[in-house]
């Protein structure tokens, strides 16, 4: 007869304590350790397997020529993955509740099901609504394997009959349940054991287990943060409900670039693909409008222009307001003083609203001087030079610094008919045009804040 086991588990780091208490020793949290019950069978004990090591040289070409990677088709979801879904791997996908996870990965399941033999998992919804959303999409014609199953033992033993499989959508793990565990689905323990089972599959098997994942109010992944640990790629899918665009962003991948982006839209029959997403945030741009900069940045790999707006308005407050969207407010604090010591610029008794225009968030140093620029603009009331971009980083003695990724900024400038760049170059050239790489553009080296004002 099975033992039952009662443990109190943290719900926020997945600590397990033998009795209840108001507060977690691991990660200090308060009221969140939960009453779980583990049903251990009598008799059973742990395999215990040797380990063998052998030469890095000495690992069989062959294996490594299985390990090509999975080519979806979906140009910016590949992108996002290094290249391609590689073999074995397990990706965990998360985002806002109706912000677009299950239709995108219903996109990316019926693409690769034209090469490859690919399973849908749902544990939200029943066949009949996912065929309403294929139908939706165009994409009921697509040979997919669909179930609809929250019993984590018998998905795994469904999957280990279809022969040659090579990706899993499991929609979502929060929904998932082991058999050994009484506690109810989406606790700590329940998704940190139905994951572990879908990761030794995909480790056993080579096929790609994609895992939904739901966030929480405060925009985290739920469920124990050794999740995050355990799969080979984190992705978070993003977007503002007031724009019809959605940003597929890397936060963790094993097998390539971390930060790289994906940038869809949303259309009426699913989401589709953003080629030139810079001249998607520029729709709307007005170069005889003071107060707006242009910001040449770098998401991963990919240049991407951004216009940074600013708003100067008198204060009747004791304290003015600043206040950032999109902008790290503590920066634009800092930026604020640098002016106002090191060029004699002065905010005081003056509110200012900084704004990353199209809802996107800005976490990159470069995008100080652009940040000033458009400050400067607003409190001149001058508008800045057409056609001019801004890059690089600002320190407290007003000094520009240089950042990476220069040639790449400067030819997606270019290619979007920008004719100036103000940045800061580890030389300063003999003449005002120089040439980084295939792209030519009008460059104004700057060595301190001071000079561009």
């Amino acid at each position: 007869m099975a033992k039952l086991n009662h443990l109190f588990v943290c719900q926020d780091c997945g600590t397990s304590h033998s009795k209840w208490s108001g507060r977690c020793d691991d990660c200090g949290a308060w009221n969140r350790l939960v009453e779980e019950t583990v049903r251990s069978k009598p008799g059973s004990k742990k395999i215990q397997t040797e380990a063998f090591f052998s030469p890095l040289s000495a690992i069989d070409e062959d294996i490594l020529r299985q390990q090509k990677r999975l080519v979806s088709g979906i140009e910016e979801f590949d992108r996002v993955c290094g290249g391609g879904l590689v073999p074995g791997s397990v990706i965990l996908v998360g985002g806002d509740p109706g912000i677009g996870k299950s239709t995108l990965l219903l996109q990316l399941v019926a693409a690769l099901s034209a090469v490859a033999n690919c399973a849908y998992v749902s544990g939200e919804e029943a066949l009949s609504q996912l065929r309403l959303r294929a139908d939706r999409l165009q994409v009921n014609k697509a040979a997919v394997h669909m179930a609809a199953s929250t019993h984590v033992g018998h998905i795994i033993n469904a999957l280990e009959q279809l022969p040659n499989l090579a990706l899993v959508i499991v929609d979502s793990i929060q929904t998932m349940a082991v058999e050994s565990l009484e506690s109810a689905a989406g606790t700590v323990s329940q998704v940190r054991a139905s994951a572990q089972e879908f990761i030794t599959s995909a480790k056993k098997k080579g096929h790609v287990v994609i895992l939904v994942g739901h966030v929480t109010k405060e925009g985290v992944l739920a469920g124990p943060r050794v999740l995050e640990h355990m799969v080979d790629a984190v992705l978070y899918f993003e977007g503002e409900r007031n724009y019809d665009y959605r940003i597929l962003r890397s936060i963790k991948n094993r097998f390539g670039a971390t930060d790289e982006i994906g940038v869809f839209s949303m259309e009426n029959q699913g989401l589709t693909e953003v080629k030139n997403p810079s001249a998607l945030f520029l729709a709307n741009h007005q170069q005889e409008v003071s107060g707006t900069a242009i910001f040449a940045g770098v998401e991963g790999t990919r240049p991407l222009l951004l216009e940074i707006q600013a708003l100067v308005a008198p204060s009747y407050l004791a304290s003015p307001r600043r206040t950032a969207v999109g902008w790290d407010n503590n920066r634009l604090s800092m930026i604020l003083a640098v002016l106002e010591s090191r060029c004699g610029i002065s905010s005081a008794n003056r509110d200012i609203y900084l704004n990353v225009a199209g809802g996107l968030k800005i976490n990159e140093p470069a995008a100080d001087l652009a940040v000033a620029a458009a400050l400067i603009s607003a409190l001149k009331n001058r508008p800045v030079p057409v056609g001019s971009v801004y890059f690089g980083e600002i320190g407290l003695a007003g000094e520009v610094r240089s950042v990476n990724h220069t040639e790449i900024r400067l030819k997606e400038a270019e290619k979007l008919g920008f004719s100036n760049a103000f940045f800061a170059v580890p030389r300063t050239p003999k003449k005002n045009k120089q040439t980084f790489g295939d792209a030519s553009i009008q460059v104004h080296p700057l060595r301190y804040v001071l000079e561009m004002v």
